[in-house]
């Protein structure tokens, strides 16, 4: 069977694009993401979007955005799956190139999270919940994650400064990013006199909107002819739970990033033990440590413990958040799991710079929706000279 290779990446930096609009932003990307593959003919784009029609009054987005890319006449969709919409998008495009329908496909992340603030914005992100238990009642996303963390840190009988761990993570490889938002490390104090958002979430347990656009190129081995070193998707799978957190038996068990997760190793042949780097869905810090016991890389209850032991820095046992995560870069919504893709293929092909894995050969990329609600997971290989 033919390898399915990522043969093109192209990304715009993560920040507040106040003079850009949603198909600008996306036909950028997507220009540099074709001209880094060689620039091949594609036949089909996926796009991935959380919010648009919400946010940007704009629906029909990836014809929109095929027209200001000059791809006029290709196969285009949008694809919405709360947060993981960017891993949804590669996802579709994965199984279009192996179906052999497709032989080139974009697969593209593009969010504008500054055509709205405030009571607006909470309003959009809110259509993301259950709207008649959750939203309608007043539950936000935020105070949503906080009841989560609330619970962690009393069933597992950690203190409130267990989660530093993740955002000094965050914040110091973001330093190394030159598409983050924020490129600055912060010490371990400036976490804990944050100012407090939603108790115990503080301002660094919460990723910052950004506008953003991400783009990567995906073929088959037998049709690449580019020169940019290719990166094989080893593994690409989905899973969902139930969207309502009262609906679940356990809240502190995200039992779709579980299943995929699995699937996805069982896919690539390999075990946790194998990815050398992970690229979690770091929305909240919360999330970022159920995701990391969910997956199988350590015991539940024991996440956050990886973290305040630098096991997830760029040198530990498993580097996580490489670029700096949803934390540093920004949550782009419908773009993360594009930007982490992006991320994660300068890795395997050694072009991560300050940020670099040693000998990275094996990266799982990761986009949940909701608290768990939907999880997208990949494992990207570096190809054997």
């Amino acid at each position: 069977m033919e390898e399915i290779l990522i043969t093109g990446v192209g990304q715009i930096p993560a920040g507040e694009h106040w003079d850009s609009s949603l198909r600008e932003m996306g036909a950028k990307a997507v220009r540099l993401a074709l001209q880094n593959a060689g620039n091949p003919e594609p036949q089909a784009l996926f796009v991935g979007n959380m919010l648009s029609m919400n946010i940007s009054n704009q629906a029909h987005l990836a014809t929109l955005i095929a027209d200001r890319a000059d791809l006029v006449g290709i196969e285009a969709a949008t694809v919405e799956a709360g947060g993981a919409s960017g891993g949804a998008a590669i996802r579709q495009a994965v199984l279009a190139v192996k179906s052999g329908l497709v032989d080139c496909a974009i697969a593209l992340g593009v969010e504008k999270f500054t055509d709205k603030a405030g009571g607006e914005l909470e309003s959009a992100l809110a259509t993301n919940m259950d709207g008649d238990f959750e939203a309608m009642q007043g539950l936000t996303t935020t105070s949503q994650a906080a009841m989560l963390m609330q619970r962690y840190l009393m069933q597992y009988k950690a203190e409130r400064s267990a989660f530093a761990g993740f955002a000094l993570n965050a914040h110091k490889n973001g330093a190394g990013n030159p598409n983050a938002m924020f490129q600055k490390a912060i010490k371990a104090d400036t976490y804990l006199k944050a100012e407090m958002v939603s108790e115990p979430l503080n301002m660094f347990d919460i990723a910052p909107f950004v506008d953003g656009a991400a783009a990567i190129v995906l073929t088959r081995s037998s049709l690449y002819k580019g020169s940019a070193q290719p990166v094989k998707v080893s593994a690409s799978a989905l899973s969902t739970d139930t969207l309502s957190l009262h609906d679940r038996v356990d809240v502190l068990e995200f039992r779709s990033v579980a299943r995929c997760a699995q699937k996805a190793f069982d896919q690539a042949g390999l075990r946790p033990g194998q990815i050398n780097l992970f690229e979690y869905d770091d929305q909240f810090g919360i999330f970022a440590a159920l995701a990391l016991e969910a997956t199988g890389f350590c015991e539940r209850g024991q996440a956050w413990k990886m973290a305040l032991e630098d096991e997830i820095g760029v040198g530990g046992r498993l580097p996580c958040a490489t670029f700096g995560g949803n934390k540093a870069r920004g949550f782009a919504g419908g773009a993360t799991g594009i930007y982490q893709a992006v991320e994660a293929v300068l890795q395997l092909r050694g072009d991560a710079k300050a940020n670099q894995v040693p000998g990275a050969t094996h990266a799982m990329i990761q986009g949940i929706g909701g608290p768990g609600s939907t999880c997208v997971s990949h494992i990207l290989s570096k190809m054997e000279s």
